[in-house]
């Protein structure tokens, strides 16, 4: 018996009426998508009084990885963001959503870091976490120069970086830094088990679905199998989610990963730490990154820049 999907918010569902629903995603597919055109990200800085610095960041294997920074007008002691983009770790650049963050910037003054850590099955197993420990290690070194105080410094990401901010989250603790200030987990992609009731729910058709979210955990995971599946990776196997910094995680009620998002969060509050979780009623996968003017979106955007405004 098929499982059945919870309804859809009114609003979200006739906005996203004639949004492609893809059954599965193959190489050719990722490769088209992947040749689409970044974001213009002119157009998101359009108005905005921030200078903008590219900045390339070596990896232990000597790989470069870029990384652009945006810096408002007199920074100085302002928390910082590390943003980690999504894309089924499998597509997407540094400038995807950038959108989120840069409402931070607005609210009160972050400094804006975006990271374009390399993308499975280009590289597989840690590969894309290092890279992003490697942004928050660079973002820590040179807090004094971008004008941000280093006790603010927050991860965050959606979807595939939402589970890469996770995996960052856990380096950083078990490698005594850099300090953390938040982690915030946006729809996060947790869990390469894919085994959960909302997973089952999410299968067939839709805006990321059972068998896309497959595709993308065996693209990352390449060889690695059971045990042999890191925590920085997968981060919902994690046997010990203690001396983590506060975490935001929110999800929607109608998406494949609100099981494990749920999960994750309960796991944190059983090992003693702060977790805040959202599960938007009737919300699908990215619903505020891809409709952020509809009444659900703003009021989780709202709800998740109030939680940094007041941690911060």
């Amino acid at each position: 018996m098929t499982p059945v999907r919870p309804v859809v918010d009114a609003e979200l569902r006739a906005l996203s009426a004639e949004l492609p629903l893809m059954p599965e995603l193959t190489p050719e597919v990722v490769a088209t998508l992947r040749g689409l055109p970044s974001a213009p990200l002119d157009a998101l800085l359009d108005g905005r009084d921030v200078e903008r610095r590219e900045v390339t960041v070596t990896a232990e294997d000597g790989a470069e990885i870029p990384l652009t920074v945006l810096v408002p007008p007199g920074a100085v002691n302002a928390p910082c963001v590390v943003w980690i983009h999504g894309g089924g770790m499998i597509m997407g650049d540094r400038f995807a959503n950038l959108d989120i963050p840069l409402e931070w910037l607005d609210r009160f003054g972050a400094v804006v870091v975006t990271v374009d850590y390399r993308l499975a099955p280009d590289v597989t197993g840690t590969t894309l976490v290092e890279d992003c420990h490697r942004a928050l290690a660079w973002t820590a070194e040179n807090a004094a120069g971008l004008g941000a105080d280093p006790a603010k410094i927050v991860v965050a990401g959606i979807s595939a970086g939402g589970g890469l901010a996770a995996g960052v989250a856990l380096l950083a603790r078990d490698r005594g830094g850099p300090a953390l200030a938040a982690q915030v987990l946006i729809c996060p992609m947790l869990d390469h088990r894919d085994a959960t009731t909302s997973t089952r729910q999410f299968t067939g058709p839709g805006v990321w679905s059972r068998e896309m979210n497959a595709y993308g955990w065996r693209a990352v995971l390449g060889d690695l199998t059971g045990d042999d599946v890191p925590a920085y990776v997968s981060p919902a196997v994690a046997a010990d989610l203690s001396g983590l910094p506060p975490a935001y995680v929110d999800a929607g009620s109608a998406e494949v990963f609100r099981d494990e998002d749920v999960a994750y969060a309960s796991g944190i509050w059983a090992a003693g730490g702060r977790a805040d979780l959202h599960v938007w009623d009737g919300g699908f996968h990215g619903f505020d990154a891809l409709f952020p003017a509809a009444a659900l979106s703003a009021e989780a955007r709202r709800t998740r820049t109030a939680w940094l405004d007041r941690l911060l």
